[in-house]
């Protein structure tokens, strides 16, 4: 399977040789918005090479809520700590957006960085890229106010997806934010009456992205940082 079927970076950045070793066990699938691809505690027995859509991870309390502490897209892989052995998932991964996924086996993953530096290198550094994007987002969760995070997170769902049309519902957003589902429509009902943002029926349109970038916090930036591995 040739590298140019895929438009996942991580898998386009590879030297010949080396997604040579990946090639054959590579599949396609699709997967519509809200599929869970793994629970926290699931053992991960397939990486997901994103070439589309978004991927949200979601820290899990005991009381059953969630909160999104890291994002993922074509740029990215879940599941790259399968490469050093049996690896079970910290997180939930739902599909936040309607995706085209490379699967990789996870036996196949650990068996190519084995006898590849530059794929065992990009597994180790993309698990760093997710570290650094909990961190960044812990600390905006916790200290930046809801407008601001809710601004950075539709323009960080925009740059992932290429789109200023975001199908999202509030339900989904207040999950991902962390926050009760009325200060969603609040946030949005302001937003939308500056003109900033179009908000019907589970979809989201970008009418001045510009002007979202100055109410958001700096978070937005860091996070495109560090995701430019």
């Amino acid at each position: 399977m040739d590298t140019a079927v895929f438009a996942n970076r991580l898998l386009g950045a590879l030297p010949r040789a080396d997604f040579d070793l990946l090639s054959s066990h590579l599949t396609i699938e699709t997967f519509a918005q809200g599929a869970v691809l793994a629970e926290a505690g699931d053992e991960i027995n397939h990486a997901h090479f994103p070439n589309n859509g978004m991927i949200s991870l979601l820290t899990i309390l005991r009381d059953g809520k969630a909160i999104e502490t890291g994002t993922i897209g074509r740029e990215g892989v879940f599941g790259a700590a399968a490469a050093f052995g049996l690896h079970r998932s910290r997180v939930r991964a739902i599909v936040q957006l309607p995706m085209t996924s490379a699967l990789l086996p996870a036996p196949a993953l650990r068996r190519a960085a084995e006898s590849s530096k530059a794929i065992k290198l990009l597994c180790v550094r993309y698990n760093e890229v997710l570290l650094a994007q909990a961190r960044i987002t812990a600390a905006c969760n916790a200290l930046h106010m809801i407008e601001a995070r809710f601004c950075r997170w539709l323009l960080q769902t925009s740059h992932v997806s290429g789109s200023n049309t975001v199908p999202l519902t509030q339900e989904f957003l207040s999950e991902m934010l962390g926050v009760r589902r009325t200060s969603v429509t609040e946030v949005a009902s302001k937003l939308q009456s500056a003109g900033l943002i179009s908000y019907s029926r589970g979809v989201i349109q970008l009418l001045d992205p510009h002007a979202l970038r100055q109410r958001s916090c700096e978070c937005f930036e860091t996070l495109q940082e560090q995701k430019a591995i």
